[in-house]
């Protein structure tokens, strides 16, 4: 799948987490509770997009690093950083024996890439390289912020689905109202189906996104089976070593899942199998 296909492929997923909203506040019977709604949720999105970057650094003990005691990682970063045509972002390191890493900041100006000791000592120079590249393409393509728009409208969803729930419980379903033929099928429908929806289309989008940074990274150091490789040792550390500390809901930063996702079916996976995501890097280098 091409980088503009992908890229497609967000835009129907947001395009139809918007068509989702707006059912929605058609079947709530009025725009005044959707949009007291939505501007909640975008204040709680927009300060998130601004400061959650401090909270994810500040959860995963992330101090930032010393050139002089790193100075291979921050010859990587710049070097990568300036193939992909954006500023140097600062680099963290985190005290875990756990390999992964993650990229963080509302824009290339204020960006972080964050690496665990645990991949510095795992992978080759070749590969870090690889998975630098990734992270960096992230920042490239304003992930942070196309997470946070899905997040927003998800978040809308959400909000007043949980509304419905409570009208209902108080018994607010009212068979007919003015603008809602839906009556108790249509309240069941927002109260339970919507979030889930909105999720699931959510999710696709965080995988859509990690296809993209794959092949943006592949293309932008001209070695897509540098990061095919990487992908394959951080599965097998992971799988022995995986993430002790930290917070299951941030698991979609990093490059791969650093927690457990047993009994996740991959419809709710923050990440794209490892699997396929070798098979297309593997495919681009053929």
């Amino acid at each position: 799948m091409s980088a503009a296909t992908n890229q497609f492929k967000t835009f129907v997923l947001l395009l139809a987490l918007t068509v989702v909203l707006l059912l929605v506040g058609q079947l709530v019977g009025g725009m005044q509770g959707l949009t007291i709604a939505f501007v909640i949720v975008l204040l709680m999105n927009g300060l998130s997009y601004f400061f959650s970057h401090k909270l994810v650094l500040f959860m995963y003990k992330a101090k930032e690093a010393k050139e002089s005691q790193h100075p291979d990682l921050f010859k990587t970063v710049r070097e990568v950083a300036k193939l992909a045509n954006i500023p140097m972002p600062k680099v963290y390191i985190i005290p875990s024996d756990s390999p992964n890493a993650f990229a963080t900041g509302r824009n290339p100006k204020n960006a972080v890439v964050a690496c665990t000791e645990g991949i510095m000592r795992l992978l080759s120079k070749d590969e870090l390289k690889g998975v630098i590249a990734h992270e960096v393409a992230h920042i490239k393509n304003r992930d942070i912020l196309i997470q946070t728009i899905a997040a927003t409208i998800a978040g809308v969803i959400s909000y007043v689905a949980m509304m419905a729930r409570w009208a209902a419980i108080f018994g607010g379903f009212g068979g007919d109202r003015n603008n809602n033929g839906g009556g108790i099928l249509g309240w069941l429908a927002l109260a339970i189906l919507a979030p889930i929806i909105a999720l699931i289309i959510q999710l696709a989008i965080s995988r859509s996104r990690e296809y993209l940074a794959d092949e943006t990274g592949a293309k932008t150091i001209h070695n897509p089976l540098a990061l095919a490789s990487a992908l394959e040792k951080l599965e097998h550390g992971i799988h022995k070593n995986p993430l002790r500390f930290g917070n299951p809901t941030t698991s979609s930063l990093f490059i791969a899942n650093p927690f457990s996702a047993k009994g996740l079916t991959s419809l709710f996976s923050t990440h794209p199998p490892m699997d396929e995501r070798i098979r297309r890097l593997r495919k681009m280098q053929a």
